[in-house]
């Protein structure tokens, strides 16, 4: 804009703004607002509207700003839908998109440069396309989302920020790579989420390897199926069905029953690979492991066999 003035009105149009209400009523101004032609050759607009001020009705807004103000407070205070709801009983007409949208469009976003940020990936669309999100933890906000999570990528966008000190992330190479070659004086940490993720996997993995001699030094053998959750509930009916059918086939095992038998009889492909594991563990006879691939030299070596032997005979003869 030139910001020269001008005196040739172009046009008319009216402008509907919704103010305050009163005495219980909606309120809605009809403001008649002037277009003007601008007499400057060299300048780009040629039409241009007249303007009230940001402090009356503010630039391509549809409600004055003493309205807009309480409109940003009811969203800062309530949130969306809530503030909705009461903003109606104040007989304010806005939506709970509106006043979300007047909260981003109102918040100032800091200049600050960043010194602490995570890196960590997220999925557009799971088991298909991920990317990268990176947030400031320092103001707890998303600064930026990456189209991958390539370290090709994540090392291009952290060497355009060079005063970045931290970088927090997964336990993952790509990331700690990319902030190495981008970013070698930052210092790597592993995020919080991580570090308790991995621990509580390691600890339920150790309890699950021990649970039976944590059962018998707490005096508590069998379950309640009383005290378990629904989830808990499910896992224990399916290994009580488990149980029943490894011990029948450990009976068939001991009674002599040849494999194939064992499988007609319970109707279980697993006997086969209970049956073998029983026998790796418990050193119960499954039969001679046999080499598929001497199967086609058998013939072979006995025949060979057979030839050595009569010329022995025929030589000690």
């Amino acid at each position: 804009m030139c910001a020269a003035v001008s005196r040739r009105i172009h046009s008319r149009y009216v402008r509907h703004v919704a103010d305050l209400p009163s005495a219980g009523r909606k309120v809605h101004l009809r403001l008649l607002t002037g277009r003007f032609s601008y007499e400057t050759p060299h300048c780009r607009r040629r039409i241009f509207a007249e303007r009230f001020g940001e402090d009356v009705v503010p630039l391509r807004r549809r409600r004055t700003a003493r309205l807009e103000y309480i409109v940003h407070h009811l969203g800062l205070v309530l949130g969306g839908r809530p503030a909705a709801v009461f903003a109606k009983r104040l007989m304010l007409p806005v939506s709970n998109d509106t006043l979300l949208r007047v909260v981003r469009r109102r918040t100032a976003m800091p200049t600050d440069p960043l010194l602490v940020v995570g890196i960590d990936d997220w999925a557009f669309r799971k088991n298909y396309r991920y990317g990268t999100i990176v947030c400031d933890l320092e103001r707890r906000r998303i600064v930026a989302l990456l189209p991958d999570r390539d370290t090709a990528t994540v090392q291009a966008w952290l060497s355009n920020h060079p005063g970045i000190k931290i970088v927090s992330r997964d336990r993952g190479g790509g990331y700690g790579e990319a902030a190495a070659r981008a970013l070698p004086n930052a210092v790597q940490v592993a995020d919080r989420w991580h570090l308790m993720e991995n621990a509580s996997a390691a600890f339920l993995e150790a309890v699950r390897h021990s649970m039976r001699d944590i059962r018998t030094a707490m005096g508590a053998t069998t379950i309640n199926p009383e005290l378990l959750t629904c989830a808990e509930k499910l896992r224990y009916q399916g290994y009580l069905r488990r149980r029943d059918t490894h011990a029948a086939i450990a009976t068939l095992v001991s009674n002599g029953v040849p494999l194939k038998e064992i499988v007609r009889r319970t109707g279980n492909i697993v006997a086969i690979w209970f049956v073998r594991s029983a026998a790796a563990a418990e050193r119960i006879y499954s039969g001679p492991v046999k080499a598929p691939w001497m199967s086609t030299y058998r013939s072979w070596m006995r025949s060979g066999q057979a030839a050595v032997a009569m010329a022995l005979n025929s030589g000690a003869a």
